[in-house]
Formats: C-alpha cells, sequence, structure tokens
C-alpha cells in the first residue's frame, strides 16, 4: 500500500499525491452476486492507469488504485469508503459501484471535499448542482427509461408495459423514470413486481407479472436475479419482451442467461466494446490486453476505462502541483474532454449536453447487436 509521502513537486499537504503516485480508492462489489460489476470497473479503471503510465504517467507520477470489497451493501460501502479516506489517504474516489452504496458514501465524500468519479450508478440525485464533487460521465436511469419506452410504444407499438425492480433507491430511481416515460406519453404501468437486493428470490414477482400479461416488462436490477427472472418466465411460458438497463451488466447477463438470452433488449451508455473502428475503443482494447491478454471487451470494463482515462485528462490540466479542487474545477469549467477523438461530456455539463443512450439486443450466440430503429 503506498503512504502519501511528501511529494517534491505538488504541494505537500495535497492527501494521496507524493513525488512518485497519485492515489484513488475504490469500494465496490468485487465478491458476491454482483461482483462483475465491480471488477468489470476495476479491470477498466486499471487498464487506462496502465496505459497512461507506460507512457510516463501524469507529470511524472504514476496512476495507482486500491480496490476494497462492499459487497454491494451499503453499510460496507460506509466502512470500506472511510477506510480509503481515512487509513489510505486517497486523492479521490472511483469507480463506485450502485445507487444504495453511492447514497450513503456521497455524504462522506462530500463532507470531506473528496472527488467521487464515474460512479457505475445513472441515479438522479447524483445530479443535484450542490454536489460538485461527483463527476458523472454517464446518462440518468431517467435518460435510459425514455430511450426504453420510446422504443417500446414508437417503434414496437407496444401499450402494456410491466415492471421488474430491485427494491431499494436503485430500482425506485428506475421506476420514477418509467413512470414520467409513460405518463408523456398517456400510459400508466401495467403492472409491478420487485426483489430483494443480493438475492435471487424472484419466483413471486414472476407469478405476479405474469398474472398480468404485459406486452413488455422492463427491468431494473442486476445480473443474477434478472436472468433468473427471464429463465423462470420462459419456461412457464409468459414471454414478453424483456428490456435491461445498463446497471445489469450486459456481458454478465447474457452469460448468466445463454440461450435464454436471444432477444433481450439491453440499454447502455457507452460505446460498443467490439467496435475498433472507433479510436477509443481501439485504445481501450489494446489497454485491456496489455494488462490481461485473458480479459475481453465488455461494457462494464470500458466505463471503467473512461473513467480512467478522463481522470488522466484531467490530471494533465491541472499541472504538476495536482489538487483536488483543481481537478473538479477543471472537470466541471471544461467539461468536454478528447479522449481518442471521442468528445466525452461530464460533470456539471452533462446538464446541458447529456450523455448517449442506445439500445442492444442480445443474440442467439449471446453477442450483442445494436437496436435499429428508435
Amino acid at each position: 500500500m503506498l503512504a502519501a509521502a511528501a511529494p517534491l513537486h505538488a504541494r505537500a499537504d495535497e492527501v494521496g499525491v507524493s513525488s512518485g503516485s497519485i492515489l484513488f480508492g475504490q469500494a465496490a462489489a468485487l465478491e458476491g452476486p454482483s461482483s462483475a460489476l465491480g471488477r468489470g470497473m476495476r479491470q477498466g479503471i486499471l487498464a487506462a492507469f496502465a496505459e497512461v503510465n507506460g507512457k510516463g504517467g501524469v507529470y511524472g507520477r504514476t496512476l495507482e488504485l486500491i480496490s476494497r470489497d462492499d459487497g454491494y451493501d451499503p453499510d460496507r460501502s460506509i466502512v470500506q469508503t472511510v477506510k480509503l479516506i481515512d487509513e489510505d489517504r486517497v486523492f479521490a474516489l472511483i469507480g463506485a459501484v450502485g445507487t444504495p452504496t453511492s447514497t450513503v458514501t456521497v455524504p462522506i465524500a462530500k463532507a470531506g471535499n473528496v472527488p467521487f468519479i464515474g460512479p457505475f450508478t445513472g441515479a438522479g440525485f447524483l445530479r443535484a448542482p450542490d454536489l460538485q464533487n461527483v463527476v458523472n460521465i454517464r446518462a440518468s436511469y431517467g435518460a435510459e427509461a425514455e430511450a426504453w419506452i420510446k422504443h417500446l410504444t414508437e417503434d414496437l407499438h407496444i401499450r402494456s408495459v410491466a415492471i421488474f425492480y430491485q427494491d431499494d433507491s436503485y430500482g425506485r430511481d428506475g421506476l420514477a423514470g418509467v413512470k414520467l416515460a409513460l405518463e408523456k406519453r398517456g400510459l400508466e404501468l401495467t403492472a409491478e413486481s420487485t426483489y430483494e437486493r443480493n438475492t435471487k428470490a424472484v419466483g413471486s414477482a414472476v407469478r405476479v407479472l405474469r398474472r398480468a400479461e404485459p406486452e413488455a416488462v422492463v427491468m431494473v436490477g442486476t445480473y443474477a436475479p434478472c436472468a433468473e427472472f427471464i429463465r423462470l418466465a420462459r419456461r412457464s411460458g409468459f414471454d414478453p419482451i424483456f428490456v435491461n438497463i445498463s446497471f445489469v451488466g450486459a456481458n454478465a447477463l447474457a452469460k448468466e442467461l445463454g440461450p435464454d438470452g436471444d432477444g433481450v433488449i439491453v440499454s447502455q451508455v457507452v460505446p460498443f466494446p467490439w467496435d475498433a473502428s472507433a479510436q477509443v475503443v481501439a485504445d481501450y482494447q489494446a489497454a485491456e490486453k496489455a494488462l490481461d491478454p485473458a480479459l475481453k471487451p465488455d461494457f462494464v470494463s470500458l466505463e471503467g476505462y473512461l473513467s480512467g482515462r478522463l481522470v488522466a485528462a484531467a490530471l494533465e490540466m491541472a499541472g504538476p502541483n495536482p489538487t483536488r479542487a483543481d481537478m473538479l474545477q477543471i472537470i466541471n469549467d471544461v467539461g468536454r474532454f478528447d479522449i481518442s477523438g471521442d468528445i466525452i461530456t461530464l460533470g456539471q455539463k452533462l446538464q446541458d449536453a447529456p450523455a448517449k443512450v442506445f439500445l442492444t439486443v442480445i443474440q442467439p450466440d449471446g453477442t450483442f447487436k445494436a437496436v435499429k430503429k428508435l
């Protein structure tokens, strides 16, 4: 573990900055039923940091990451976040995973003016103007819900939509977005059902929605319970159109579902991780391969990679004496960063230019294709 030694160039009192490194911390699910999300974000961040470090770092300093497992549990996330800030003495937090965990850890970061970079959640509360220390790079869940309902109602002419969601702040954020998108079109939800976080107990939820006979079921959950829901539903003869939110972890969902994944729609908030015609994706693929040749491209690790690259870009602009405040001010003032030719809007500028959302559909072999009409 790296100590916060007095740096040669940076201000001596800046936490997490030494003469040779800048230290970041991640509290996320690294074990358990949602671990593919935390591990994916970690891999992407590490790949970006390794790429930057291989080119000499940022003003001669390497970017380092400490990851602590919070099991996608709010209480554990508080403990691990406090340890990252008080014991590990990190410069900034990066790659947190989840709405319920972020709900309890963002106030801790805000109280200490610690940057909270690239959380893997589209929760609406993270877009509050007073949260100047939070840097979002992804679209909101409300934007994803709008894309779902637009496609279902305008492209597919569906009028009956039900929802399956995680019974906590994450699921309720998605629920609110779906209700708003339907209300805009003079529609209401046909039915609702829930499940408890970190479980796969979804049988009763399947039965509730099956009785309502909706044409489509939109899902706000993680990959394991959503996959279990789809499997049970299809095996019981209940086969509506299933639509999942990006937080589900698209690749993990497809893997869990196997043949049952055919036709399942998943919204995405980052570029196609297999499309190397985009320079940022080609760079991501090269960085992942350099980190570990066994790694396969996926949406989650690409999101982590983009967070890592954005941090490096902001630190470059901050100059050789980086401070937390300077980095945050640059991110919020500049707001648009060129990452390998891909212009990414983030921070407060997202209010003016919302991040993109696009839909993908799982193919019979577990790969993804973009939904053509939207």
